[in-house]
């Protein structure tokens, strides 16, 4: 499973998930991406789990 980290969320998290594949949005390279343009990122990349602690 793949899981993505927004950019809101301690990149330390990943020492915590360490069954999956996790990646943060700055590994990723899409830090200037917002809301839509990052989750069709995240499917285009055949990512599971989009984990965020953003209220929009």
């Amino acid at each position: 499973m793949k899981i993505l980290l927004d950019e809101c969320l301690p990149v330390r998290l990943k020492n915590l998930l360490t069954e999956f594949d996790v990646f943060s949005v700055s590994e990723m390279g899409w830090r200037s991406l917002k809301n839509g343009k990052l989750l069709k990122a995240a499917v285009e990349n055949s990512i599971d789990v989009f984990l965020t602690v953003d209220k929009k």
